[in-house]
């Protein structure tokens, strides 16, 4: 599976941002997915993920209430929209994939840049 993370950019304290990841390959609805962010000067973190067929959902304390993660399997894309953002959550966001059974997240994309200026 290869991911391909877009959307970031820079955005007002209070706006939304609307992030997607591309997945190549087949069985895509195989794979959970997750979102993981690393701002400046910190370790990558958990922010959220979904199941394979989109139905649960678990989101990291710090947004949730804020961000969604949704998944298209038919267009084999996940989504992330962002609302109330802070600054905080400025940050390189990235996709990841686990199959089922797996204990890893084997397959990451690039990272999009998030700037959210007070």
């Amino acid at each position: 599976v290869q991911l391909q993370a877009s959307g970031g950019g820079l955005v007002q304290a209070g706006g939304s941002l609307r992030l997607s990841c591309a997945a190549s390959g087949r069985m895509f609805m195989r794979y959970a997915m997750a979102w993981f962010r690393q701002g400046p000067g910190k370790e990558r973190e958990f922010v959220a993920l979904i199941s394979p067929m989109g139905g649960d959902t678990v989101y990291a304390g710090s947004v949730k209430g804020r961000f969604t993660m949704s998944r298209d399997n038919a267009k084999n894309a996940v989504y992330l929209q962002m609302k109330s953002l802070k600054p905080e959550d400025t940050a390189v966001y990235y996709c990841a994939a686990k199959a089922i059974g797996g204990a890893e997240w084997d397959y990451w994309g690039q990272g999009t840049q998030v700037t959210v200026s007070s």
